[in-house]
This record gives structure tokens, sequence and C-alpha cells, in this order.
């Protein structure tokens, strides 16, 4: 059985008050915290930069992943890195040579990924999957919390998961967007093993029964 992963995404989270918010929800079972920035350029939206991510890494133990929507992307990879990033993805689009900003993010110490939205193709892949240790699928358009799922995404994780099989390398199938208790389950019978969700989590009272019930939708694919 595959090791599931659930990654609360801070742009759901009380701001005014965040270090106690990634306390709370890696007390109530989180895996990894998302940490998703936008740079008002490649995304219609503004978020948080490293500094927000140094202020909370002291606060957890767990994995800070990081989700730049944002273009040019080399510039800010050390910044993160330095922050207390231990993953970092990117957008195929939002970098004019791919390879060499996967290696950027190995070469400062991060575990890397591509990121793909749900028009884009995966054909970015084929010539950097050793250069991987994790894919995101948005199952969203980017730039927004609150978006429902596009169920399309679905046949998208099941190519992902062959190609990632086929290459016998283990990297993680990570997905965004619009994750609920509700459709959990499918997403990992389609080959996720690591789900983003925002307001699923962040926007319930009690964190950590949301999180129970997805663990106890996963714990029903077979």
């Amino acid at each position: 059985m595959p090791t599931y992963r659930i990654a609360p995404s801070i742009l759901s989270a009380d701001f005014a008050r965040l270090g106690e918010e990634v306390r709370n929800v890696v007390a109530a079972g989180a895996d990894i915290i998302h940490f998703d920035v936008m740079d008002n350029h490649y995304v219609p939206n503004l978020t948080v930069g490293p500094l927000v991510c140094e202020a909370i890494r002291p606060h957890v133990q767990v994995p800070i992943d990081v989700h730049l929507m944002v273009k040019p992307v080399d510039r800010i990879i050390p910044d993160f890195a330095k922050a207390g990033a231990n993953i970092i993805t990117f957008h195929p689009e939002a970098s004019e040579h791919i390879d060499r900003s996967l290696q950027l993010i190995r070469d400062n110490g991060c575990k890397a990924g591509l990121v793909f939205n749900p028009g884009t193709p995966l054909h970015y892949l084929e010539h950097v999957m050793d250069k991987l240790d994790i894919i995101l699928l948005m199952s969203v358009n980017p730039g927004f919390g609150g978006q429902s799922f596009i169920p399309h995404t679905l046949k998208k994780i099941a190519a992902v998961r062959k190609l990632i099989d086929e290459s016998g390398r283990d990297i993680m199938l990570e997905v965004d967007g619009g994750i609920k208790i509700d459709n959990i389950a499918a997403a990992a019978q389609a080959g996720a093993d690591t789900f983003v969700a925002g307001s699923a989590i962040f926007g319930k009272p009690d964190y950590k029964a949301v999180i129970d019930s997805m663990r106890s939708e996963l714990a029903k694919v077979s």
C-alpha cells in the first residue's frame, strides 16, 4: 500500500496567527506544510515570500513544500532554500531552462519537482525524470484557493503514475486543488500519494477531524 501524505496549504490559514495555525495542523496529523507562492505575474494573485517561510520554519518539524507560481523562478529558489524549504516545485512554463532550474533546487539542498496546470501537457517530463523527486498536478487553475476539483485531472494522475512506475524511480505524485474528504480516495485510486488541501482543512473548526476523515477514505483505496 502506498504511503499517503496530507499537505495542508497555508493559503487558507489565518495569517494573523500563522505560527499557531501550522503548529495546530501538524498536531492534527499533517505530514507536510504546503506553501503557495504567487507573484501577480505568472498567476493573478500575490501571496507570500521567503520571509514568511523563514518565520514558520521554527514552528514545525515536518517538511515545507514550496510551490512557486512565479516567473522567472531561478532568482527566488536559493532564497526559499535558505528560508527552510525542503521541497521546491515550479511550473515548466516559468523557466527558460527546466533542467537547470531543477538542478539549482537540488544544488541548494532541496527536493525538486515540476508542476502541471490542467491544460499543460506532460511532455516536459520526457527528459528530466532523473532530476525529479516530486510531480505536482494542479486539479484547478492556479492563482486562487477554494476552487472546485477538475474531474479530468484523474486521467492525468493515472498517466503520470504510469510514467513514474515505468521509470522505476521514487517520485512523489502530488495533487493540488479542490481536494476534499469526498474526492481524495478517487485521486488516490488514480495514483496520487500526496494531497494538498486548503479550505477543506483550514476552513473547518476541527483540523484533526478532517484529516482523520481523509485518512479513513484513503484506507479504503485498494
